[in-house]
């Protein structure tokens, strides 16, 4: 529901051994094939990203998760590979998570985040902070003790400083009030803002000894604006160039501007100041312009594209550059040979170098890892690092020069699930009621044969700006490879307003939510019946988010479906505006208030066509989600339950709008496929889940 900071899914990487599968619920059922994951060991797949390369490119380092039951959380571990043999070994060894790991530019340390327990004294508990390791091996010394914790951090030029995003400490003024009056908020009011900090590398001195860091210096303040993650220096160390908005709130994006801040004196300079958030900026090698993404003024940049712009370091009129180009431009770094960037290009994603000035873009092909991302850069641009996959496999970690001819791979997803048998992923296109071309991905069991019929199950994902993509990774929230080895089919349908299809696709459901979507899913669905090979009286749907949305929109649109699963979904496009953290997503999609234009927000919304209910739905919701408030959920199941629906809610308490711990990712796969057991292949409905013995602890592997 928030285009800005879309969610992107994992894949994963580690050997996992054969597991008996178990029926995760305590009831009877159809058997699941042995050679299939349990839902746990799903949830224990671990997944590598965010690869980062050594200047000299001959070393990558990169994140691998973990899951770990016992603390109910999803960890994350750094790990290092050597660029040329791919040999590699764990790099940090602690409890919680390292993560966001950047090279020196001098190659001799690592600096990362990390929530660990801090050694330091007085540092805050639970908070991550920044810690420095020596590249070669050796100790992490912490190095912040920010009373609220770091967002991010980067190195400067001479390796002896690096520069931190940090929220600044309660004033004196806030501690006052919350001893007096306890913890309360004043909404729209009482913003953390974030600030930039400068910390110095502690040097060791001759006796070998290392004294500890000295407090950072603020490099801004105040309350006129707050720093977004996406900062970086100037070539000559002199400056650093970041973006920030006049609040941290989510509904003050469109306010992002480009700004430089001088070290030797803290002098804060705008230098973009256009409508529409502006952010990520990178120098040019020369440190006289500055790259950036813009909304380029559009008011409607939820869906429109972001583009790629340069201005003068000093400030002047930006220049667009990549109007040509009918994609999301998600800037990397500005190389001798020109400004990198990646994106989709409809079930593909790929590097492009776009030329300062003759606004030229090239993509840079990935032999054999055609979904890539993740773009890390030597020093000299010669070497890249990446993750990358291509249809029915794993994305790995890869390692290559530039141009990339033969990639390396540096780990071993693959290995992973070699024990299971896996659904075959294809790309599959058909045309929507309107004429649209939709594109979508199919799941077919290993065994397919046209010359039967098989259930159909549609998963839909969020965004609606998300995109299904044919790469294999984990399941999580719907157990969609228990579904496969049962015997059903698995659509995932790029439906209008997906990524990857260009401005004009994400526009489509513009004013036309949930209509046309609904049009794009049940078109899918009518294309495969006509092929003879779905059963049509066995058709379920399910999505979180957006996906849920959809969900809910079916169950209060058509019968023709089984059942349903409606996660963390919209029911009611009023309700979600008049408590939403993200209040311009309806005035963007549906070009108005509830106030000023009622009819199109119920035309929109499942709810106003509840009576025509009758498809059996799940509901699963966050009980502290603030993207989707679970007052949606409570009104359609208020609603169902009043016109004679089968329905059950579940609400995850104290989560938000993802469910992010593993036991409660359990229990949401666990719910899914207890519920379309029952409404698509007969089984016993169980009324609770009945819990497993607890899994055993797996050691790390590369």
């Amino acid at each position: 529901m928030n285009r800005p900071a879309a969610a992107i899914p994992l894949f994963f990487a580690v050997f996992l051994p054969m597991f008996v599968a178990v029926p995760a619920l305590g009831r009877a059922q159809t058997p699941v094939p042995t050679r299939t994951p349990t839902i746990d060991q799903s949830l224990e797949m671990r997944s590598v990203a965010a690869p980062r390369i050594s200047p000299d490119g001959k070393r990558v380092v990169y994140q691998q998760s973990r899951t770990n039951w016992e603390a109910d959380a999803f960890e994350t571990d750094l790990w290092l590979a050597d660029a040329a043999t791919g040999e590699r070994h764990l790099l940090t060894v602690a409890q919680k998570s390292s993560t966001d790991a950047k090279w020196s530019p001098d190659g001799r340390w690592i600096a990362f985040l990390s929530d660990r327990p801090a050694p330091m004294a007085g540092s805050p508990a639970d908070k991550k902070q920044v810690y420095v390791m020596p590249a070669d091996g050796g100790e992490a010394q912490q190095l912040t003790k920010m009373e609220k914790g770091v967002n991010s951090c980067e190195w400067a030029p001479d390796s002896t400083k690096i520069a931190i995003a940090a929220e600044a400490p309660d004033t004196k003024a806030m501690k006052d009030r919350k001893e007096s009056f306890g913890d309360y908020h004043v909404f729209h009011a009482d913003y953390p803002m974030v600030h930039l900090w400068l910390v110095d590398l502690p040097k060791t001195d001759a006796a070998g000894r290392t004294p500890p860091p000295s407090d950072p210096k603020l490099l801004t303040a105040g309350d006129s604006f707050s720093v977004s993650s996406g900062f970086s220096f100037s070539p000559d160390g002199t400056r650093i160039a970041f973006s920030a908005q006049r609040d941290p709130d989510l509904i003050s994006a469109f306010s992002a501007d480009i700004y430089t801040v001088a070290l030797a004196d803290s002098a804060v300079k705008k230098i973009v100041d256009t409508p529409g958030p502006d952010r990520d900026p990178q120098w040019s090698p020369d440190g006289m312009q500055i790259a950036f993404i813009t909304s380029n003024g559009s008011k409607f940049f939820f869906y429109t594209d972001v583009r790629i712009a340069v201005v003068p370091s000093q400030g002047g009129a930006p220049r667009v550059l990549t109007s040509g180009f009918d994609e999301d431009a998600d800037l990397l770094r500005w190389g001798p040979e020109g400004i990198y960037f990646s994106a989709l290009q409809k079930t593909t994603s790929s590097l492009f170098v776009l030329g300062p000035n003759t606004e030229a873009v090239n993509q840079i092909e990935m032999p054999g890892t055609e979904i890539a991302s993740q773009f890390s850069f030597s020093k000299d641009f010669k070497h890249v690092a990446y993750r990358g996959a291509e249809a029915n496999r794993y994305a790995e970690i890869y390692g290559s020069d530039l141009p990339a001819t033969s990639p390396v791979k540096l780990t071993n997803a693959g290995d992973q699930l070699s024990a299971f048998d896996l659904a075959k992923r294809e790309v599959i296109h058909w045309k929507s009621g309107d004429g649209t071309p939709i594109e979508g991905i199919l799941y077919k069991p290993a065994d397919f044969d046209p010359a039967k019929k098989y259930p159909l199950l549609v998963v839909i994902h969020g965004g609606p700006t998300g995109i299904d993509l044919p790469a294999i990774n984990a399941d999580q929230y719907y157990p969609v490879e228990r579904f496969i080895s049962r015997g059903a089919l698995v659509l995932r349908p790029n439906y209008r307003g997906s990524a990857g299809y260009g401005e004009k696709f994400r526009s489509l459901n513009v004013r036309n939510l949930g209509v046309g979507d609904y049009a794009d899913v049940i078109s899918g669905v009518d294309s495969l019946i006509a092929q003879g090979f779905v059963d049509k009286d066995r058709v379920g749907a399910m999505g979180w988010s957006e996906g849920g949305y959809i969900s809910a929109f079916i169950t209060a649109s058509s019968d023709r479906f089984k059942a349903v699963s409606v996660g963390a979904g919209i029911s009611d496009w009023m309700t979600y505006y008049a408590n939403t953290d993200i209040t311009p997503f309806t005035p963007q999609y549906l070009r108005a208030t509830p106030w000023d234009d009622p009819a199109i927000y119920s035309k929109t919304s499942p709810i106003s066509y509840i009576a025509k209910a009758k498809t059996p739905t799940l509901i699963q919701h966050g009980g502290a989600d603030r993207r989707v408030p679970i007052a949606n959920g409570f009104e359609l199941r208020q609603a169902l339950e009043d016109h004679g629906v089968p329905v059950k809610m579940v609400v995850y308490d104290g989560f938000g709008h993802p469910i992010d711990k593993p036991k409660q990712q359990r229990a949401v796969m666990e719910e899914n496929e207890n519920w379309f057991g029952h409404y698509i292949w007969g089984d016993p409905l169980a009324p609770s889940l009945t819990p497993s013995p607890a899994p055993a602890p797996k050691p790390a592997s590369p």
